[in-house]
């Protein structure tokens, strides 16, 4: 599984990558990581309001952080 964390390194993209982190380790799924913050990259995913939260090519969340136990669903 391939999860990015779409944003320009502001608090609340290290917000949502750490919160993904504990999701994917907490239901013991395997998990690359990788924070993207070109925003030329970003526009490829149609992402206008960051942080976004991508998981397999699939923008899952734009624009907020979601708590862990939202984002453990978007993992299931």
């Amino acid at each position: 599984m391939k999860i990015e964390i779409l944003g320009m390194g502001c608090q609340k993209c290290g917000a949502l990558y750490q919160a993904a982190t504990q999701a994917a380790a907490e239901l013991g799924i395997e998990a690359e990581f990788v924070k993207v913050e070109d925003i030329k990259e970003i526009m490829k995913y149609g992402v206008m309001t960051t942080p976004a939260l991508v998981v397999d090519g699939v923008v899952k969340v734009a624009g907020k952080v979601p708590d862990k136990e939202e984002i453990k669903a978007l993992l299931k």
